[in-house]
């Protein structure tokens, strides 16, 4: 499931860092977690869709990763990203 240039651009206002910001990690781990919510609904209507599962398991690893750089980086961005996210990180 992919993201629309709207929903882009909504997730990179609310959580770049500066005003030129498109890739930071913050923002990676927010589009991603966009996608793997959307992705989770698809997977709950078509629970025989192995593939898309497989992508998202995948999706949910690089989140993990960059997630753990964060941390590494700063706990305390670390921790109002996942508040804002609200996932449990």
């Amino acid at each position: 499931m992919t993201l629309n240039t709207q929903e882009k651009q909504e997730l990179l206002n609310d959580h770049q860092i500066h005003p030129t910001d498109t890739g930071s990690a913050e923002v990676q781990v927010a589009m991603l977690t966009k996608r793997i919510s959307k992705l989770s609904i698809h997977l709950q209507n078509n629970i025989h869709d192995f593939s898309s599962r497989q992508g998202l398991l995948k999706m949910i690893g690089q989140r993990k990763r960059l997630l753990n750089y964060i941390k590494d980086k700063s706990q305390k961005s670390y921790n109002e990203l996942i508040g804002k996210l609200n996932i449990r990180g």
